[in-house]
């Protein structure tokens, strides 16, 4: 059921790592634009470099 959020944006704080990194991940495989924020920015930028590849 892939495309459900597609030309959807969402903001996802605490991408960084955990259940926040899985629901960025998750939205991102269901077609939003994902904007990933956490307070450890090296960890948000390894969570965008996922999603990106």
């Amino acid at each position: 059921m892939t495309g459900r959020l597609q030309d959807k944006v969402t903001v996802v704080t605490g991408a960084g790592n955990g259940i926040g990194r899985a629901t960025a991940l998750r939205f991102a495989e269901e077609g939003s634009s994902v904007i990933a924020a956490d307070i450890q920015i090296d960890k948000a930028d390894e969570t965008v470099q996922i999603i990106e590849d």
